[in-house]
């Protein structure tokens, strides 16, 4: 992660406790009614909290640019400042355009069936339902076994991707300057590691092309198509990291609101076919699992009220933004028949997630696979609240269930 993106995530100071960074929505509540847009002068970046804010600040790529780097001249760029996430038109629209192809709605019905398999396995390998950990045995193995078949990277090394996700997201412990700079090591060396680790991949798909993405991406660099390689290794690390964790928060977070409102999941068991879908785009809304993403002012603009100069760090709340009154009736009820559901879960505008129909099928394959075994379950006695350490992945470390 980049210093400048570094800076303005650092652990805000209204989010300290595990019980704050896990349920920050009353903060956001009071932020949206008192500062909607607001200065932080400690992390030197703006915070935007309420849904017209932040949407103007996720689709007005005029205005807001996804270039965060802070480069100095003749610096080079990392592989994770050259891909999608990072990256304006229109380069964005060019390799967009290459990668779309793998996300269309054909593709997603030929992985349908491929999902199923993989969910049926994890199940069949759990041996004590009395104490299941979700994310450990089900929600992180799933969508990681997915994309390293996307990607044509092998599933052997879901450990290693497990790590390398954790500390690409993770946030500082605390606002010091050790702690900053014990974070920003980690996550160059994981960067390092993850660079080589994708350079020789690459090296072996030039060799022995498959039917994978980054196959598709080389042939199109070989048609002439101006792709580099650290533009590829960019890519996959933006698609390795987003593509498990993600998915993984949906669907723990899933689980730990069917677990606060159980009388929602027995709506649930008598129809999942025709409220699974729902299901989803609600989870995503009451427990967004990115909060926030950061946008670069390209010029002087007004927001919401609030002079920003060009140049200043804005970060969109997404998880504030799907909790606000004034877009969502009750927008402080768990309501999965709600319709419509205009979220910013997902993003909005040219950077909307490219695998957001990959994680709706897939934590709706992950609840309807598990329903047909698992109908009864809470919470165990040895769960304990441990939300992962990021002030924009949102989700649960671990999430321990038992059958009854």
């Amino acid at each position: 992660m980049d210093n400048s993106i570094q800076t303005a995530f650092r652990q805000v100071s209204e989010i300290s406790t595990k019980e704050e960074r896990y349920e920050p929505f009353s903060w956001y509540e009071k932020m949206r009614k008192e500062s909607p847009v607001r200065w932080d002068e400690k992390r030197g970046a703006w915070d935007a909290f309420d849904y017209q804010s932040v949407k103007n600040v996720l689709e007005n790529k005029d205005l807001f640019s996804s270039n965060r780097s802070r480069r100095q001249e003749g610096e080079q760029a990392s592989p994770i400042e050259l891909s999608l996430i990072s990256i304006d038109p229109p380069k964005h629209t060019q390799m967009r355009s290459l990668v779309n192809k793998a996300f269309t709605p054909r593709v997603m019905k030929d992985w349908r069936p491929r999902i199923e398999r993989i969910a049926n396995q994890l199940l069949d390998e759990i041996q004590d339902p009395s104490e299941i950990d979700l994310v450990k045995q089900y929600s992180y193995p799933l969508p990681v076994m997915v994309i390293a078949e996307i990607l044509g990277v092998p599933i052997k090394d879901q450990d290693k991707f497990k790590d390398w996700s954790d500390w690409v997201v993770a946030g500082p412990t605390d606002n010091s300057p050790e702690a900053l700079k014990k974070l920003e090591e980690n996550q160059q060396r994981t960067y390092y590691e993850l660079y080589v680790y994708f350079k020789e991949i690459i090296a072996m798909k030039r060799q022995q092309p498959g039917e994978d993405i980054i196959s598709v991406l080389i042939q199109a660099e070989m048609q002439g198509t101006t792709l580099t390689e650290d533009e590829i290794i960019g890519f996959c690390i933006l698609l390795l990291v987003a593509g498990n964790e993600t998915t993984t928060n949906l669907i723990s977070n899933a689980y730990y609101c069917f677990t606060e409102f159980p009388e929602i999941y027995e709506e649930i068991l008598k129809d999942p076919a025709g409220t699974l879908p729902l299901t989803v785009e609600e989870v995503l809304r009451y427990r967004s699992p990115v909060q926030s993403m950061s946008r670069v002012a390209k010029e002087d603009t007004v927001l919401n009220g609030a002079e920003i100069k060009a140049g200043n760090i804005v970060v969109a709340w997404m998880g504030a933004a799907n909790r606000d009154e004034q877009q969502f009736e009750n927008a402080h009820e768990f309501n999965i028949r709600r319709k419509p559901n205009p979220h910013l879960a997902f993003g909005k505008g040219i950077h909307f997630c490219l695998g957001a129909p990959l994680a709706r099928l897939e934590a709706e394959i992950a609840m309807a696979e598990w329903i047909k075994r698992y109908p009864r379950f809470e919470r165990s006695s040895g769960f304990s609240l441990e939300p992962i350490e990021s002030t924009f992945v949102y989700g649960l470390k671990e999430l321990k269930l038992s059958v009854l």
